[in-house]
């Protein structure tokens, strides 16, 4: 297995999801007493686990048309404008 590899991309994930939507819904799910933290935790995690599956699935399939280098850097580029967009908005 390759170690570096599997800690960049936790790493990078790790702290892109932290405060994001995703984990707001999710707290305010589990705020909820009367709910099972379990049924929240399992829900939020199988649906991480299924968008990484999509994320990988397109990028496999994007990387037989666009090269390795030009995805990173589209991928650059959407994140910066998301970020504009995200501060224009602010």
């Amino acid at each position: 297995m390759d170690w570096k590899l599997f800690a960049t991309v936790f790493g990078s994930v790790f702290v892109a999801e932290l405060g994001d939507k995703t984990q707001l819904a999710t707290m305010v799910f589990a705020a909820n007493a009367q709910t099972s933290r379990w049924v929240i935790f399992f829900g939020s995690a199988a649906a991480l686990v299924l968008t990484s599956a999509l994320g990988v699935a397109a990028g496999s399939v994007l990387t037989q048309w666009i090269s390795e280098k030009t995805l990173h850097w589209l991928a650059g580029l959407a994140f910066i404008a998301i970020g504009i967009w995200t501060l224009w908005r602010a």
